[in-house]
């Protein structure tokens, strides 16, 4: 049987993949745990879907992989597998999103089908984990074309999230109470004509 606990971490330490221990707050392992639990919490987004979204979680899939290469890259600074072109196919999702969505014209509230809601979550924890790799990049100089996707994925994925809660027919709340307010007594009141 595979042990997957060694006991080197028990006082607060940690093993880089060079082998030298460091603090488990040191900067680089605060970075990859953050990358990491963005990671976990895109397989949450994932189970999330409705039965019809596969083609989300496939490309959910495949940015959970690319972020095992980030944080190859962050880990073993030789290994710059990060290209300009990942980002570039997040920025045409992006695009591709938004245009299947209606104009945002305002902030509006986080939240909508659980998928969707989950998504706003996950792109909160990519804004956490680009700013440790920013930190981590003060003391340990980062490929350009890392921050550049950590940055870029957020964007991704509230785009995906404003998608997504409008295929399931979510109507964005937005963030302004009276327009919130008067956004519900319009929706309700198309609904009585349509009853009539």
């Amino acid at each position: 049987m595979t042990k997957i606990y060694t006991r080197v971490g028990d006082h607060g330490l940690t093993k880089q993949v060079s082998g030298q221990m460091v603090a488990k707050t040191d900067l680089q392992i605060v970075a990859l745990g953050e990358i990491d639990e963005l990671q976990s919490y895109l397989g949450v987004v994932v189970t999330s879907l409705q039965p019809n979204q596969g083609d989300l979680g496939n490309e959910l899939c495949d940015v959970q992989r690319k972020l095992y290469v980030l944080e190859a890259d962050i880990s073993v600074k030789r290994h710059q597998e990060m290209a300009a072109a990942d980002t570039t196919w997040l920025e045409q999702r992006v695009d591709a999103f938004m245009a299947a969505t209606p104009d945002l014209k305002e902030f509006i509230l986080p939240g909508g089908s659980p998928a969707g809601a989950h998504l706003q979550y996950a792109r909160t924890v990519a804004r956490r984990a680009e700013r440790s790799a920013v930190a981590l990049n003060t003391v340990q100089p980062l490929d350009p074309a890392i921050l550049t996707y950590l940055n870029r994925l957020s964007d991704y994925l509230f785009a995906m999230a404003r998608y997504v809660n409008h295929r399931d027919g979510y109507v964005e709340i937005p963030s302004n109470k009276e327009k919130a307010e008067r956004q519900a007594a319009r929706a309700a009141r198309r609904q009585a004509k349509s009853e009539l």
